[in-house]
């Protein structure tokens, strides 16, 4: 087992409901997850949930020195450890419903991507909200954002009800191709144009 899967597993026992995920996630669906990242110029890169940095590693390949990536992890412990191996990222310990005010305190206004490691399946209906509403105040009319499922969980109640927010938070909601090398499979939700605000989706 190495380093990152024992700490992400050490933080899965001790908060399942916030780290959401039991291993590290694999260097294909990062890549995947990854892939609206500007190919020139310097973007603003905004990472929520990073963990211990599968996204974080790639986005930071992509970037390869430009722009500006933040990644906000409310675990301390994890914040520390992906600090420690990212030195050229901002990390925040922080509540990523605080997006707006993050990033103002930065003299930043807006996201060119928003790339997502977080567990939304697992999230209420109300903290979703929260956490969409604070996504969608950062994009711009060309900002993408990217997140992840467990293709095992897609058909289950809480699974629906957040691709039913996607849905009607974004006029455009891509579905990518099921990595079956990540560990468990995973897919790719790639999301464009807020409709204005997150509405409440339906099972």
């Amino acid at each position: 087992m190495t380093n990152d899967t024992a700490l992400f597993l050490r933080q899965w026992i001790r908060s399942p409901g916030t780290v959401g995920a039991v291993a590290p996630s694999s260097r294909r669906l990062a890549e995947e997850v990854a892939s609206p990242i500007p190919h020139r110029g310097d973007p603003v890169i905004v990472e929520l949930g990073p963990g211990t940095g599968a996204f974080t590693a790639e986005i930071q390949r992509r970037l390869g020195g430009r722009g500006h990536h933040m990644a906000v992890e409310i675990n301390p412990e994890l914040a520390g450890f992906l600090a420690a191996r990212n030195p050229g990222v901002d990390v925040v310990v922080g509540d990523a419903a605080k997006l707006p005010e993050l990033l103002r305190e930065r003299g930043l206004e807006r996201a060119d991507a928003v790339v997502s490691g977080l567990p939304w399946a697992a999230f209420s209906d109300e903290t979703q909200t929260r956490l969409l509403d604070a996504v969608t105040a950062i994009m711009g009319p060309h900002t993408a954002f990217t997140t992840f499922a467990y293709s095992f969980a897609k058909r289950l109640p809480p699974a629906r009800r957040f691709r039913s927010r996607l849905l009607s938070t974004f006029e455009e909601v891509v579905v990518g191709r099921t990595v079956w090398g990540n560990l468990p499979p995973a897919f790719v939700y790639h999301a464009r144009r807020p409709r204005g605000g997150s509405g409440a989706g339906t099972d």
